[in-house]
């Protein structure tokens, strides 16, 4: 059986958007060639596989589907497509739990490869002291051609992006949705911008609408990414703070930047902080924690 032909019925299994990633993992466990699913009936599928029959039904329908089939070839010539079992998978993301399948992506994808990658992430609504403190804390990783990847949401991921760009340097936007639905819409001028120069990556097939549950889903791939994430500002209840979480069980370094303590934005920072997160002040907290971090892998590799 050849790598390809899994390859493409993981894809094609994906494109359906009927099968969750939690589902074919199960069909990978128990058919690595993932040959058997096109095999079965809705009620041999329901049965090997534990699938809801009207699930099932569903399946087995839109995989016989010359539609799906059409789109499919559609997407392999328009996207650059990752599978967990390319070799050009991300290794950083191979070692998060609930790694993406497939990743959509368009752009240089080169930069997955980079070792030096800072997520940014922060308040939707940042106060007035947001961007002065974003620029301060990345002008100097970006002259060191730091890779800052984001979300490219309102708020601290865009600015993110936009500094990064305005000094000529490499971002990677990680969507909550598919290319052909740009949220928020405001940003789509920065998502061909970034496409053009740096990278785009979504899980999500390109024709699905962003939906809420998504960008909790995104975010570890937003952190799984990365060195570590540094959180500008966040609300003492909120997505970032989830995407926090979702870093600190990935093993990934937390950075976080103080503020005024009359501020709502600063509280989560705050809060990060007196749990152990690295108070960040200058760009030489981040770096210095990374060349610690470099001369800790190279005695393992010594060893």
């Amino acid at each position: 059986m050849e790598l390809k032909d899994i390859r493409y019925r993981l894809i094609h299994i994906h494109l359906t958007n009927i099968a969750s990633r939690k589902m074919i993992y199960r069909f990978l466990w128990k058919d690595p060639t993932l040959a058997s699913i096109y095999e079965m009936t809705p009620t041999e599928l329901n049965l090997h596989f534990s699938l809801r029959i009207d699930t099932a039904v569903k399946l087995h329908s839109s995989l016989k589907d010359p539609k799906l089939k059409k789109h499919f070839i559609d997407v392999m010539k328009q996207y650059e497509v990752i599978t967990i079992i390319d070799e050009t998978y991300p290794s950083m993301l191979r070692t998060i739990n609930d790694a993406p399948l497939v990743l959509y992506t368009s752009g240089d994808e080169s930069l997955l490869e980079q070792r030096k990658i800072l997520s940014v992430i922060g308040s939707r609504k940042p106060s007035r002291e947001a961007i002065p403190k974003m620029k301060h804390i990345l002008k100097p990783l970006l002259e060191d051609n730091w890779v800052i990847t984001s979300g490219m949401a309102k708020g601290i991921d865009g600015y993110a992006h936009q500094l990064t760009l305005s000094h000529q340097q490499k971002t990677i936007a990680v969507l909550g949705g598919g290319f052909e639905y740009i949220y928020p819409r405001e940003h789509i001028p920065l998502f061909k911008e970034i496409k053009r120069t740096g990278l785009i990556i979504s899980e999500y097939p390109p024709s699905v609408r962003p939906a809420k549950h998504h960008f909790p889903e995104r975010n570890r791939i937003i952190s799984g990414l990365s060195f570590g994430i540094l959180v500008i500002e966040a609300m003492e209840r909120s997505g970032t703070m989830i995407t926090v979480e979702q870093a600190l069980d990935q093993g990934r370094e937390v950075f976080a930047v103080p503020g005024s303590p009359l501020i709502p934005q600063a509280k989560g920072c705050h809060l990060l902080i007196q749990e152990g997160a690295k108070l960040t002040q200058h760009a030489s907290d981040i770096q210095e924690e990374w060349l610690s971090q470099q001369q800790l892998d190279n005695c393992k590799a010594v060893r």
